[in-house]
């Protein structure tokens, strides 16, 4: 059966069913992913916690919906599970992620240079439905939808835990 006739795509379907077992283990569920890799599919899930993830942490979610997925046979492809933590420079995909972090220190790649620049630094200003701004440290502001960029990250973990 195709994803489309179970109901959405495989990475949101998975959210619906990772997000609750990521809150029993005291979890934040940051992202899941399901990509293609040469011949290979992988299901990526991305947890965080305060203080971080460790190892024990992704094994217990890995055990939590590793079950539930087999159940629910989302997935028609063969792959492999990985369950880890988003890392020290975590990207910032959701409209959560963003809103959560106005105010954070944030560096981005654009797809197309602007100003002859590809890459910028500095503060996430605002957010609102794809759009955000960004200010450096000179008090100038750049304009941009997410989709312009290859990645927007976080720049300063120590603004996400002691937020």
């Amino acid at each position: 059966m195709s994803d489309n006739k179970k109901g959405g795509n495989i990475a949101s379907r998975v959210w619906g069913l990772a997000e609750p077992a990521a809150g029993k283990l005291g979890l934040l569920l940051w992202d899941v992913r399901f990509v293609k890799e040469g011949g290979n599919y992988y299901l990526r899930i991305f947890i965080d916690k305060e203080g971080g993830v460790g190892i024990d942490d992704c094994v217990d979610m890995s055990r939590a919906v590793d079950a539930p997925l087999d159940e629910l046979d989302i997935i028609e492809q063969g792959y492999s599970l990985q369950v880890s933590s988003p890392g020290a420079e975590r990207e910032l995909i959701r409209d959560g992620h963003f809103i959560s972090f106005i105010g954070s220190d944030i560096k981005i790649k654009l797809h197309k240079a602007r100003n002859d620049r590809k890459e910028y630094s500095g503060v996430l200003k605002s957010y609102d439905s794809g759009d955000f701004i960004m200010a450096f440290e000179n008090g100038e502001e750049i304009s941009l939808n997410k989709k312009e960029c290859a990645f927007i990250k976080l720049d300063d973990l120590n603004k996400f835990f002691n937020a």
